[in-house]
């Protein structure tokens, strides 16, 4: 029996490549032409659970398939630390973060690894741990377990052994997993330095060679067959759909095992030939189904595409999403994440609002001046901290150069509050006023977007996440 997808998307998408068969099968048998059609949308079934395995496969050997560290990659088993935030005029990733400093490390877990973390004392800090699927297994951090020392053993499936007393076991249900660490940092020198002590107080160390003398070595790079330098959504549409279900097929028989809700997925894609541990022959399916699916990887992402908006919730302007992480079998939701928001964070940890627009709808743009006032008290709730950072669209969402070399806003800057208690902050190109600086986040003279991010909002009353607290409104000065 075939599974009830959940995103109208997919329908969308196989009601595509059904229409582009209907006039050669026009003249079909009724059960042939339903059998054509049923294989059609069981491929971009199969298309669109894959997705996040394939990104993540992808991201995984562009960042650690090198032989040493360079930028923002290092080899398997070692974590890369990022000493300061970026400049104004940096363009690596969209939606740079001036928050928090990050520490990321991709690990092997062939054999059991121990991973070690000095205190991290008062500071905010998260470790987010993330497997193939995209699915965040822990998110060990100041939220969830304060600031002492820890060690958590990792393991990946089908490990058993007795774990060392005084470590934390944390199974991941894929062999290879990410550490996407994130230490809060102010921006001045000196706390550059303290974060920097901490994140060289960073280990993974084999669990068999824990406790005793160990020498890293870099594991051999290999060829990956694609490039190394592209994004991983362009790498993907580069891929026929041999060659990417070949690649479903292989990291599901032992590196990637599906899990149990995904039964009825699995059992669909088998009756095309998608099967864990087994090459897939495209050729054994009708030639009308072959000739259809050419264009496969290029109607699934415009389906993941088109399912994009519907991804957040629009209060006063602000576009919230929530329930990220935890996907269950929504596999459209887990694929529209991982081509534009890879891997994203528990709404738990950290949730981003941004909006585009003013208290009417109109486009933000540097041309006019707008302010957003928090009413008293009524500030981001979160046990965290808060801030907004300001992006000039351009192709991207980057860092707006200024005079004061500012790209956020928070409570880190001495806010002022209005005489009633409010809280005003003004978003515009020039300064409001000496005595307003503190509350200005300089604007470009285009398209602009603020992002509001929350770490560790309020679970309770007032909170982002049951909809009790929503930013307000953008308001264009007149």
């Amino acid at each position: 029996m075939r599974q009830k997808m959940k995103s109208d998307c997919i329908y969308q998408t196989g009601a595509v490549l059904a229409a582009a068969l209907a006039a050669v099968t026009l003249a079909w048998p009724q059960e042939t032409k339903a059998q054509t059609s049923n294989s059609a949308t069981t491929a971009v079934d199969a298309y669109i659970y894959g997705y996040s395995l394939v990104t993540t496969e992808v991201t995984r050997l562009q960042m650690s398939n090198v032989p040493k560290q360079i930028g923002l990659q290092s080899p398997m088993g070692q974590f890369t630390n990022v000493p300061r935030y970026p400049p104004a005029d940096y363009r690596g990733v969209s939606a740079p973060n001036a928050d928090t400093l990050y520490s990321i490390a991709w690990v092997d877990l062939a054999q059991p690894v121990v991973f070690s973390a000095p205190d991290m004392g008062n500071r905010f800090y998260l470790w987010e741990m993330v497997d193939l699927w995209m699915r965040i297994i822990e998110t060990p951090g100041a939220r969830t377990q304060g600031g002492a020392a820890t060690k958590f053993l990792l393991t990946g499936p089908g490990w058993t052994g007795s774990v060392p007393e005084g470590m934390r076991h944390i199974e991941s249900p894929t062999r290879y997993m990410t550490i996407l660490g994130r230490t809060y940092a102010n921006g001045q020198p000196a706390d550059y330095k303290k974060v920097n002590a901490l994140q060289a107080k960073l280990s993974l160390t084999p669990l068999a060679s824990y406790g005793k003398k160990f020498t890293y070595a870099a594991p051999p790079v290999v060829d990956s067959g694609f490039s190394m330098t592209d994004k991983p959504q362009d790498v993907i549409l580069g891929m026929d759909s041999t060659g990417y279900f070949n690649l479903v097929a292989k990291l599901m028989c032992k590196d990637a095992p599906p899990r149990a809700e995904d039964a009825a997925i699995v059992a669909e894609m088998a009756t095309i030939g998608i099967v864990p541990c087994q090459q897939f022959d495209g050729s054994k399916l009708a030639p009308e189904v072959q000739a259809a699916l050419k264009t496969l990887p290029q109607d699934a992402l415009k389906a993941i595409t088109a399912h994009k908006d519907a991804m957040g919730k629009i209060v006063n302007g602000w576009v919230i999403s929530k329930g990220l992480g935890r996907y269950g079998t929504d596999y459209m939701k887990r694929a529209v994440v991982a081509a534009f928001g890879w891997p994203a964070n528990l709404e738990d940890d950290a949730v981003y609002p941004y909006t585009e627009v003013d208290s009417k709808g109109d486009q933000l743009s540097g041309k006019n001046n707008y302010t957003l006032t928090f009413a008293k008290g009524l500030t981001p709730p979160v046990s965290g901290f808060w801030s907004i950072t300001m992006y000039m669209v351009d192709g991207g969402w980057w860092f707006t150069p200024n005079v004061l070399n500012k790209f956020t806003v928070s409570a880190r800057d001495h806010l002022k509050t209005n005489p009633d208690g409010s809280t005003t902050l003004y978003f515009q190109t020039k300064s409001p006023g000496k005595d307003k600086e503190s509350n200005w986040l300089p604007a470009p003279e285009g398209q602009f977007i603020p992002m509001l991010r929350m770490y560790a909002p309020n679970q309770n009353d007032p909170s982002v996440i049951n909809g009790t607290w929503s930013p307000p409104a953008i308001v264009k000065a007149e």
